[in-house]
């Protein structure tokens, strides 16, 4: 069967192809937009999908949207009637939106694809989110715990998934919460709160919070009260994304926490006022942790399994990753690449595949690369135009020449092969460079991704030797794979890896294997040979407020308008003088 998945209207949309139950392509509509979070439907990605494939609309066998708008717009409906009056400005705003194209979407994506409308189908939010984080993980039995903002009704789901012997698959949502009791809400309302975009900045949000200290927890366990029955319920009297399109928050927490930051103020951690906000960061990060341990246990007591599959965008929560690995009672915690919305394209194809048409499961390959991939020759044509030397290098001599260079101090944007679908650069789509000096990182944020300097940095390292820079737990190296945790870097490491340790001497890890990117080990490898360390800084490629790159001609117009100094995609190099206060790892050490 060929079957599309997928995900649109809300962020991250993006669309997944299965041919006989296997993905062959799965892409997020922003990386060919270039609208970073495009929430619009995803024509581009579903045209590139069929396009590398080969295949026309004609020859779907079924189109899956990720969620039931039907539930949705009950869900709208009823909270807006509940909050009336309050939610009165609130409440035509959502209508039109979910009385547009979002209620009818079956018609909508048969309109678009020129389908006929029966083979369009819709799968509940969370259940995508389950099948993308245990379909794809090399396990056979597991419980799951899907977590985000808010799907139709559930926000939170636990449940087990079985790799039958016959072939066949099953899962079992057990229990689940509903809105507007929702972590991913609580811990969005602290991200505006906190200056930052709602389903964009949370993650500055766990970067933000290693500065300061949890001493706001009992002010935001107000907000967030433990139920009974083990599950939490939050207070709406200090909420009001609940009834408003204007403010997730009420006046009724700013009298708790005091004055939010404005989106276009610093943050100055030597300041009160920025020790104020990290610690509100540090403490609302310490309750999220808190209460999915908890509930991790009880479903670790109940099911008896050793693995559990974590889905949903709180998923994104490295920080909380580690924390459910070590205390939660599970030997191995499996996070897919895209556990967010986007992953959900994903995740309602297979679904679909396997639950509901009940085909045999099939493995799918361990990796996140099923994006368009990056075409040499455009690069070297573009380069040569602008007058750039172009090198074409191939082999060994290539990675030899590019850990060279990135010992000399150059910093690379790095292009191999197919793009990683999900929101991490994983390899494909990096930008790479020495992770020894602190300054490197402090470039990085300044002159080449132009954002905070309290952002950190990444480390990727191959498989072998990440215990020895990383303290990693049992389990750790599955949760390094798609850099979905974050770990302490080893002491005696910390100085020599400065660029990549954040101020609480932890770093979020990548542990590559040959298997799985065999290009950016064989780098690593070279760059070890060089420096004693086969670990390099690993970012996006991208500029702050751009989507990762994808194309040859993009990755060439980041360089161009950054200070990145060399250009590699494949086996070509473009390279232009680096900047004379860069220093190499000789001179450092």
């Amino acid at each position: 069967m060929n079957i599309l998945g997928i995900s649109a209207h809300y962020h991250d949309s993006a669309a997944a192809l299965l041919i006989g139950g296997q993905p062959v392509a799965a892409v997020q509509e922003e990386r060919l937009s270039r609208r970073k979070n495009d929430a619009a439907f995803p024509i581009g990605a579903i045209e590139w999908c069929l396009d590398h494939a080969g295949l026309e609309p004609d020859d779907l066998d079924a189109v899956i949207f990720y969620e039931r708008p039907t539930l949705k717009f009950d869900r709208i409906l009823t909270t807006m009637l509940r909050s009336f009056p309050h939610s009165w400005r609130a409440f035509p705003k959502a209508m039109k939106n979910m009385l547009g194209e979002k209620l009818w979407v079956r018609g909508l994506i048969a309109s678009e694809l020129g389908v006929p409308v029966r083979k369009v189908q819709c799968i509940e939010h969370h259940q995508s989110h389950a099948a993308a984080a245990f379909l794809t993980a090399p396990t056979r039995e597991a419980a799951i715990l899907t977590a985000d903002g808010v799907g139709e009704w559930a926000t939170l789901t636990v449940g087990r998934g079985v790799k039958n012997g016959d072939g066949s698959a099953s899962i079992s949502l057990l229990r689940e919460l509903r809105f507007p009791h929702s972590l991913g809400l609580l811990y969005s309302a602290f991200t505006a709160f906190l200056g930052f975009a709602v389903n964009e900045g949370e993650y500055k949000v766990m970067g933000l919070a290693s500065y300061g200290t949890p001493s706001r927890v009992d002010d935001v366990r107000r907000v967030i009260r433990r139920t009974a029955d083990g599950a939490f319920a939050l207070d709406l009297d200090y909420f009001e994304f609940h009834s408003s399109v204007e403010s997730a928050f009420s006046r009724r927490f700013v009298d708790l926490f005091g004055p939010p930051r404005s989106p276009y103020d610093p943050i100055d951690l030597s300041s009160a006022e920025g020790r104020r906000f990290a610690d509100i960061a540090a403490s609302v990060q310490r309750v999220l942790e808190d209460i999915l341990v908890d509930i991790a246990r009880a479903l670790h007591r109940e099911t008896g399994l050793p693995d559990l599959c974590l889905g949903g965008g709180v998923a994104l929560n490295g920080v909380a990753n580690a924390r459910l690995l070590r205390d939660s009672g599970f030997e191995r915690l499996f996070v897919p690449p895209a556990p967010g919305d986007a992953g959900c394209a994903l995740g309602a194809a297979l679904y679909a595949d396997r639950i509901l048409f009940g085909r045999p499961h099939r493995e799918i390959p361990d990796h996140p690369y099923w994006g368009p991939a990056v075409d040499p020759a455009t690069l070297a044509r573009l380069a040569r135009e602008d007058g750039f030397p172009v090198e074409t290098v191939g082999g060994g001599q290539m990675l030899k020449d590019v850990a060279d260079e990135i010992v000399e101090g150059a910093v690379v944007g790095w292009m191999d092969g197919a793009m990683e679908f999900g929101p991490r650069a994983l390899g494909n789509r990096s930008i790479l460079a020495a992770p020894h000096d602190g300054r490197m990182r402090d470039r990085l944020n300044r002159d080449i991704k132009f954002r905070e300097e309290f952002r950190p940095f990444a480390p990727v390292v191959t498989v072998e030797e990440a215990d020895r820079f990383f303290i990693l737990p049992p389990g750790g190296v599955r949760l390094a794979r798609f850099m979905s945790g974050v770990f302490p870097v080893r002491p005696e490491w910390r100085d020599r890896l400065a660029a990549v340790t954040h101020v609480d001497g932890t770093a979020r890890v990548q542990a590559v294997d040959i298997g799985m990117a065999p290009r950016l080990h064989a780098l690593l490898q070279a760059y070890g040979r060089r420096s004693g360390m086969p670990v390099l800084l690993n970012t996006s490629f991208n500029l702050a407020g751009e989507p990762i790159v994808n194309s040859a001609a993009e990755g060439y117009s980041t360089f161009r308008r950054s200070r990145i100094d060399l250009l590699v995609a494949g086996d070509v190099r473009v390279r232009k003088q680096r900047q004379s206060q860069d220093m190499s790892l000789e001179e450092v050490a």
